[in-house]
């Protein structure tokens, strides 16, 4: 018998259209919690978009209609009277590029526990130096910790977003293209990463990479022309695809 899967995050119907352009058409996906799904597809089928939707970030730009539901934990997060700062807080979002703020290294960590936790001056360092050592930066950055975060490497701010994201205690990290700007050794860092934080964490992976969404996912959405194609175990969809396009795609017929 199949253990039932808890699914963290729903769409219905989903549709977002910017400046008349209508990007997500009529979205309808379940993401798994505490497994990493991997959204794929060609540039501009709308899969960052559909990433940013999650956390209503989509919001702070101009001329953005966006109709149906978005089921997180049950609560669908586009109703009128939430808080929206909470539903972000239960986000971490990690950005193709990596944007430290403009402070040191210990307050990047502690940025985010000092608006939403009470802790005295030992519980935050405790708490920076844990979530250092949880995306494996502390041995590197433990003697420089008041030196300017854009002192480190692309690779190494990279993982102190994420130490930045997870400090907040989210329940989902949200990636999109992670490692797109940093070297080999630095994506495979993070890779290993995301693929520990799974455990704790539901995470989703927005790559425009298929040999990555192979390594990592246990889940898989594929976008086309802005809208779900396929879906499903990365094992079914990578090996027993239903549709000629996801077909198409992983032949490198479309790209």
């Amino acid at each position: 018998m199949n253990k039932s899967i808890n699914n963290q995050i729903e769409t219905d119907n989903l549709n977002v259209t910017y400046h008349n352009n209508h990007v997500l058409k009529n979205i309808n996906i379940k993401i798994p919690a505490k497994q990493l799904t991997a959204i794929i597809g060609p540039s501009g089928c709308g899969k960052t978009t559909l990433l940013k939707s999650f956390n209503r970030l989509l919001e702070i730009q101009d001329d953005v209609k966006i109709h149906g539901k978005i089921v997180v934990d049950g609560i669908n997060i586009m109703s009128g009277g939430l808080n929206v700062p909470d539903i972000r807080k239960k986000m971490g979002l990690i950005s193709q590029k990596p944007y430290p703020l403009p402070m040191s290294i210990f307050e990047n960590v502690a940025y985010g526990l000092r608006i939403h936790h009470d802790k005295n001056t030992k519980e935050l360092a405790e708490a920076v130096q844990n979530c250092l050592q949880e995306v494996g930066l502390w041995s590197e950055v433990k003697d420089r910790l008041h030196d300017p975060a854009s002192r480190l490497s692309v690779g190494q701010q990279q993982r102190l977003c994420l130490a930045r994201a997870i400090a907040v205690q989210p329940e989902v990290i949200l990636c999109d293209e992670p490692t797109s700007a940093l070297d080999p050794v630095s994506a495979q860092q993070i890779e290993k990463l995301l693929l520990k934080l799974k455990t704790q964490y539901t995470v989703i992976l927005v790559t425009h990479t298929l040999r990555q969404a192979k390594r990592v996912a246990d889940y898989v959405i594929f976008l086309y022309f802005g809208k779900v194609v396929e879906q499903g175990p990365a094992d079914e969809v990578f090996n027993h695809p239903k549709t000629p396009e996801m077909k198409a795609y992983l032949e490198g017929e479309i790209s």
